[in-house]
């Protein structure tokens, strides 16, 4: 049967607007059973043509021979095994579907699983079969390695294509080892690798750092993880500290502990995290470096003994220990020190006899400028596309060539490395609140265009025999070649599609290359201004700050960067300018006409409903910022003839705008002349959920999105009449003490009963969103009167979990 999901996914993939015009296949019925249903797709004409979606139906295991795919040039051998002719994801999100696009181009089909709130997604439509393997949380699908490796054998798939992603089981040798059990081919390292490098603890990779002339940072990496042992070493190593998930990543798992008083429950909390990210609760403590750089090299290695460094990346810059922009080349690295970190990453692959992608990371002391062995992630990272970007290559394809029993495709020597190049992860989070994650529907989505789908090519260089293996690391980056400006967006969700609290928030990556750092980041300024997203907190305006920041222009990152800066990072709020306001109360007037239209046209279709009163029309709009402590202001419109305006903004200094005309382009672009200026505004409507009553916080009102030409993006909202005031009040009255549920999260742990005391700070609460945990505490010091929440519960933005009596 002949996968033909690919018309309709492209067009997904290329139209980040109103995708959720385009019919979907239905789903199984029964999709609670983990494998009893998969799904595949009709005829390409039944999707292109009357787009009508089609059920789902049964699909028979057919176990496929190994054919050969499309060849590779190879430098290093004239002989070429064949690609694999089908290879399971275990993964989700935009990594399954940038490893679905590499399979695509080389002919290989591609076995997709998910959960069953993930049965919509973009990977579930692109892949050529897709099979649902459990519930949302990842412990009952994404994790269960039984599960996946049935679905390898009912598909037929040969290969399970893991370490091209990361997260789940990207960096578990347990589940390597049963791959190779069930005849079924790991993409990635052999498992003692992964048990070797893929650990964090110093005692299982010293031996090997050592071997590769490699520091690691001084701190407790031993296998007792009482707590008053971790506790005791804390207190040898000395605060501040860092604790960290021995099979973490991501940041998960990790806490800065600054003293005593915190280490307990920065503890617990790590642990927890961990078990439920990694399914394992072990963490080491290491002395935590106050002002280091985040580098880290990309090394590749096969079966035949071949290992080649393809430059080092710079993610320094992260929030919540968790990178939110990357770069390569690194900034700032002499030849020298480019050479030495290369050479030394390699040396340590090759001292486990490491085959596949795999990260080496480096803690980089600004202070001393040397640099120690983090850790090794066996595996593709995240930030991959910025290597590809400054090398021309595919490193999935690379992973599959390997996978394949062939040689690398280039030596070291052969290996390029032009220009620089960007990577920005879009978040659904909220920077103004220590980036808490958000969650919900994308209401809206437009992004800008990608320019290439893949890196664009850069030729190799020639084969040197005669250059020694220093020699062919020690390179600065080529910035002579003229490199025009490209992007490349790598998302998994479109418009419509709803950001859980089960899985990471991350939205997309915006890639970027230009010939040198400077004409990079101004593509990535570019890129963001044309980003916008409704529905969810994203972190695109943070991004836009930093890519506009001086010190990072200048090259001064460190992964304190964010503290450090953070009063030019989230300069204060201004008041929405007089000429703001005027476009938005000219949307919310002219949304309730209809637009004009190039057909043929009725009188009862375009006429408005002034037609009876003649052409004068005035009308008031109340609009206030996205603040509940803020006052609205008066903006009275009063239309002169039709689509022109005179209007007034009651401000603390009232301003008139005359003779202004407006019109609406679509439901969501007002195009305005103003002060003689014309400018095109995408303003976009965001109603309150039905379940809120009216109220003065800005969550019960609508709001409008206004983005401005230059991207900055501003909300605003629209205040309920006094009569809808009244009413909600009465369902919103709580006291003081009232503590509730920041986004849609579960409940990990309630630490207070009716009847107990607690004072001002203290711990109350802990909830868990998109695999990061939140601490509610006290507002105030009294008695809890009232829980109403338990642990393992699901509850949603705005409930209310606890009650404390304040203290008269």
């Amino acid at each position: 049967m002949i996968p033909t999901n690919r018309a309709a996914a492209s067009s997904l993939r290329r139209s980040s607007i109103h995708v959720h015009s385009i019919p979907r296949p239905l789903l199984a019925t029964d999709v609670s059973s983990s494998t009893k249903y998969a799904r595949t797709f009709q005829t390409k004409a039944s999707v292109t043509g009357a787009m009508v979606c089609q059920p789902r139906m049964l699909v028979q295991p057919v176990v496929s021979r190994r054919r050969f795919a499309t060849a590779v040039q190879n430098t290093l051998s004239s002989e070429r095994k064949p690609h694999f002719d089908k290879i399971l994801i275990a993964n989700r999100g935009e990594i399954a579907c940038r490893v679905i696009r590499t399979a695509k181009k080389l002919g290989i089909k591609t076995v997709a699983v998910y959960s069953e709130v993930d049965a919509n997604s973009l990977h579930v439509l692109e892949a050529d079969e897709a099979y649902c393997i459990g519930p949302a949380p990842s412990a009952e699908s994404y994790l269960r390695m039984d599960k996946i490796i049935d679905v390898c054998h009912r598909s037929g798939a040969q290969v399970a294509n893991v370490p091209v992603s990361y997260g789940f089981l990207s960096e578990n040798a347990k589940f390597a080892e049963r791959l190779a059990e069930e005849g079924i081919v790991f993409i990635g390292p052999p498992s003692s690798a992964i048990v070797s490098m893929g650990s964090k603890r110093s005692r299982d990779v010293q031996p090997f750092c050592t071997a590769a002339g490699v520091p690691c940072v001084p701190g407790y990496h031993g296998v007792n993880q009482d707590a008053d042992l971790l506790f005791t070493e804390a207190e040898k190593i000395g605060y501040p500290v860092l604790i960290k998930a021995i099979h973490g990543g991501g940041g998960k798992g990790m806490r800065v502990v600054s003293s005593a008083s915190q280490f307990m429950d920065a503890l617990a909390s790590a642990q927890r995290e961990s078990l439920k990210s990694f399914g394992d609760a072990d963490v080491l403590v290491e002395k935590y470096i106050e002002r280091p750089r985040h580098i880290e090299v990309q090394v590749f290695a096969d079966t035949l003994g071949n290992a080649v460094s393809l430059w080092e990346r710079d993610c320094s810059v992260q929030r919540r220990n968790q990178k939110i922009i990357e770069e390569a080349p690194a900034p700032g690295l002499s030849p020298d020190l480019r050479a030495d970190l290369s050479a030394k990453a390699v040396a340590a692959a090759k001292a486990v006899n490491y085959v596949g992608a795999g990260t080496v990371e480096f803690i980089f002391d600004n202070d001393t400028e040397k640099f120690y062995f983090m850790e090794m992630n066996t595996r593709l990272q995240v930030e991959h596309p910025v290597t590809e970007m400054i090398t021309g290559l595919d490193l999935v394809e690379w992973q599959l060539e390997v996978a394949a029993g062939n040689p690398l495709p280039l030596s070291q020597v052969q290996i390029p490395l032009v220009g620089h190049a960007f990577e920005a992860r879009i978040y659904a989070e909220n920077p103004r609140n220590d980036f808490l994650p958000d969650s919900g529907p994308l209401l809206y989505l437009d992004t800008p265009k990608p320019t290439h789908i893949f890196a664009p090519p850069i030729p190799s260089l020639p084969h040197n025999d005669l250059c020694s293996e220093l020699d062919s690391v020690k390179r600065s980056p080529d910035t002579s070649t003229h490199v025009a400006p490209s992007m490349r967006l790598e998302q998994g969700f479109t418009q419509g599609a709803q950001i859980g609290v089960f899985y990471d928030p991350m939205i997309a990556k915006l890639v970027v290359h230009g010939r040198d750092r400077s004409s990079a980041l101004r593509a990535l300024r570019r890129a963001l201004e044309e980003y916008k997203v409704v529905g969810v907190s994203t972190n695109v305006e943070f991004l836009r700050m930093l890519a506009g920041n001086g010190a990072f222009i200048d090259g001064e990152v460190e992964t304190g960067f964010i503290k450090k800066h953070y009063e030019d990072l989230f300069p204060a709020v201004e008041s929405p300018s007089p000429e703001l306001l005027a476009q938005a109360a000219l949307f919310i007037a002219l949304r309730e006409h209809p637009i004009q239209s190039t057909g043929l046209s009725t009188p009862w279709s375009t006429l408005t409903s002034r037609r009876f009163g003649g052409d004068v029309c005035e009308r008031t709009i109340s609009i206030q910022p996205d603040d509940a402590s803020a006052d609205p202001t008066r903006v009275s419109l009063k239309s002169t003839y039709p689509g022109h305006f005179d209007i007034t903004v009651h401000s603390a200094t009232p301003k008139t705008f005359t003779g202004v005309s407006a019109r609406l382009v679509s439901p969501t672009r007002l195009s305005t002349t103003l002060n003689g200026s014309s400018t095109e505004t995408t303003i976009v409507s965001q109603r309150p959920p039905p379940s809120h009553p009216a109220s003065r916080a800005t969550n019960t009102m609508e709001r409008l999105h206004v983005f401005s030409a230059s991207g900055t993006k501003t909300t605003l909202a629209i205040p309920p009449p006094a009569y809808l005031l009244s009413l909600g009040q009465d369902v919103l009255t709580s006291s003081k003490g009232a503590l509730r549920a920041p986004m849609p999260s579960l409940v990990v742990e309630v630490k207070v009963s009716i009847g107990d005391r607690v004072e001002k700070g203290q711990p109350v609460v802990v909830l868990e969103s998109m695999k990061t945990e939140t601490v509610l505490r006290a507002e105030v010091a009294g008695v809890v009167d009232a829980v109403a929440c338990a642990k393992g519960e699901m509850v949603e933005e705005g409930r209310e979990l606890v009650n404390i009596k304040e203290d008269e």
